[in-house]
């Protein structure tokens, strides 16, 4: 059975009576255009950038205010309403997928810029600030905010600390848990709180942290304060073509064993490369079996000396082509193939399954290959993009939707992904987040006592489970008829996890 479909077996519209009564209580909340009710208003809330699962909400609210967000969280506490907090909806793994019981809330009216402070080099945002519209305010002072997920033009900040955003200049500065001072949110109560500070160091538990990656299953944020850094003085990109992809993977592992931390290093195969070539006219060497892309910044000095350092790995390394970005200009163009890797592939295929999983560097070669060898098993095509520096894969399973079966079958392969991933000594997430589609693998990375902590947190902030239900943290059911399937390392998964 298909992850929509399971979905849809377990999807329980609100009464007409409670849906009458939420709604006639929530105008006494917010003005009337901050309220949609019908089918054909609420239909762009149905799904986030994960559109092959789908599901209407019972009511959308689409608050102005602090105090209208705390008003409709008291509410929905009160009548045990589940609330699913939503930004751009460019999430890629269900997280945003509304309850058919609940109340979609988006933050899409949250999106100033409150303050930039160019002396402690931080920036005062609202949940719905885009996270490309932070570096452009900051630019005027020298400034840019690092994490930058291929879909900067549009995500938001808010999403981005749900869950954890990472991006394609990660590996040197971070996540965006590394680059969050301070998170101001609501609980499902209505309580509004903060955490973090704009100082070095904060007393207490490091709650922060937590909030990041929490898939809004712990509050609703409203205001973040992230990190912002000097624009480097010189940006450099290398870019080098392979002729196998083991090569290209043995110049990663060279280039880190260098000692040498670029500020971005992808890696992209045939598939990703013709189909970019094609979408954007980056310059790539369409023979190639896979091309690195490597980012170097810093002064001029340093830039000039890694970049010959570089250059000398991934010759060493087998590198059958190399191209150095000759301007900015071209620097972005070569990064604008990159960043338009994933809607590119509609050129090779009606649709596409994008995965998500993190392995050790070290077994980058032996995951490609056995990727391809399911790909054959599957009978469906591959196209591979990833963040290589770090080990965070995203496969692109190639697929028909109007075929019978194929999407069973790339959901199938992309699970078979997501536990190599675990057996090698990964995760089955890297940024994109677990929502409901890496449920059934959570089962096999995680042990039943760990999987009860988690439920102990969500249980600390929401006790009657009732924010962005039934993501993240796989229930009960879900981690028996896995490990029905899996025995994975010698277990399987405990009967008496919690419910939420």
């Amino acid at each position: 059975m298909s992850i929509a479909a399971e979905l849809a077996d377990e999807s329980t519209p609100l009464c007409p009576e409670r849906r009458n009564t939420l709604i006639q209580r929530l105008r006494a909340i917010l003005p009337d255009t901050a309220l949609l009710t019908t089918t054909e208003a609420m239909k762009p809330f149905e799904c986030d950038g994960l559109a092959a699962i789908k599901r209407m909400p019972a009511v959308v609210a689409l608050p102005e205010t602090v105090e209208q967000v705390q008003g409709v969280l008291r509410l929905c506490s009160e009548l045990e309403i589940p609330v699913v907090a939503r930004g751009a909806g460019t999430g890629l793994s269900g997280g945003a997928l509304p309850s058919a019981d609940g109340l979609l809330l988006s933050l899409a009216k949250f999106k100033q810029i409150l303050h930039i402070d160019s002396v402690n080099r931080t920036a005062r945002v609202q949940p719905g600030v885009r996270n490309l519209a932070i570096s452009e305010a900051a630019a005027p002072s020298g400034l840019y905010y690092a994490p930058d997920p291929s879909s900067q033009i549009a995500c938001t900040i808010g999403g981005n600390v749900a869950e954890n955003s990472g991006g394609v200049h990660c590996l040197k500065y971070g996540l965006t848990v590394h680059n969050v001072l301070e998170v101001t949110f609501i609980t499902m109560e209505g309580e509004k709180m903060t955490v973090g500070g704009p100082t070095l160091d904060t007393a207490g538990y490091d709650i922060l942290a937590l909030m990041n990656g929490s898939e809004g299953m712990l509050g609703v944020m409203i205001e973040v304060l992230v990190r912002l850094l000097p624009i480097p003085e010189c940006a450099k990109v290398l870019m080098a073509g392979f002729d196998s992809l083991e090569n290209a993977g043995q110049a990663v592992a060279d280039i880190i064993a260098a000692g040498i931390i670029p500020a971005g290093l992808e890696m992209m195969d045939n598939n990703a490369i013709r189909a970019a070539e094609a979408f954007v006219h980056a310059g790539y060497p369409t023979e190639a079996a896979a091309i690195l892309l490597c980012e170097l910044d810093g002064t001029a000095e340093e830039v000039a000396e890694l970049l010959a350092e570089v250059e000398a790995v991934v010759q060493r390394s087998g590198a059958t082509g190399l191209w150095i970005a000759r301007n900015d200009e071209e620097r972005a163009r070569f990064w604008a193939g990159r960043k338009a890797a994933f809607p590119a592939v509609g050129r090779l295929s009606p649709d596409y399954y994008c995965m998500d999983g993190t392995i050790p560097r070290r077994e980058l070669a032996s995951v490609l290959t056995q990727i391809d060898a399911m790909s054959h098993e599957f009978g469906l095509q591959v196209a591979n993009v990833f963040h290589a520096g770090d080990g965070n894969l995203h496969p692109l399973i190639l697929f028909d939707a109007n075929k019978p079966g194929e999407l069973d079958r790339a959901e199938a392969f992309g699970e078979r992904i997501l536990t190599l991933c675990v057996d090698v000594g990964g995760s089955v997430t890297g940024e994109h987040g677990v929502g409901v589609e890496k449920l059934a693998p959570m089962c096999a990375q995680f042990k039943p006592e760990e999987l009860r902590q988690f439920y102990a947190i969500k249980a600390a902030f929401d006790p009657l489970g009732l924010l962005n239900p039934g993501k993240a943290v796989p229930t009960l059911q879900r981690c028996a008829e896995f490990g029905a399937m899996h025995v994975h390392h010698n277990h399987l998964p405990h009967p008496d996890l919690p419910r939420f």
